[in-house]
């Protein structure tokens, strides 16, 4: 079982801290850096978590804000959680070993050439 890698977005936050509770108030700042954001993609910046994030934009915003990106992005990580058995499943035992002893089996990478 592996860890599911998630993070949480704090740029809200952060800017309630340093005084800026509208959108609109970072606009001219990021313009200042040469980072033009339209009014729409710094209000999906601001109130929702990214996917994908530009450094640059990182960069000027933890200047902006005089933070740190850990101030900004907050790893978690949760549980991974096992999959349920069907009702009359059952783990196969290898080589003669008690059930569930020795069946993992990691998959192997698979290499190609393009």
């Amino acid at each position: 079982m592996t860890a599911k890698l998630d993070y949480t977005w704090n740029l809200r936050e952060v800017m309630a801290t340093r005084g800026m509770f509208n959108t609109t108030d970072i606009r001219p700042l990021l313009a200042e850096r040469d980072v033009p954001l339209s009014p729409t993609q710094i209000w999906r910046l601001v109130t929702e978590k990214p996917e994908r994030l530009n450094l640059k934009v990182l960069v000027a915003l933890m200047d902006i804000l005089d933070c740190r990106m850990d101030d900004l992005i907050e790893p978690v990580v949760t549980p991974a959680t096992r999959k349920k058995k069907a009702v009359g499943e059952t783990t196969k035992p290898s080589s003669g070993s008690a059930p569930g002893v020795g069946d993992f089996r990691p998959k192997r990478a698979r290499i190609t050439d393009r």
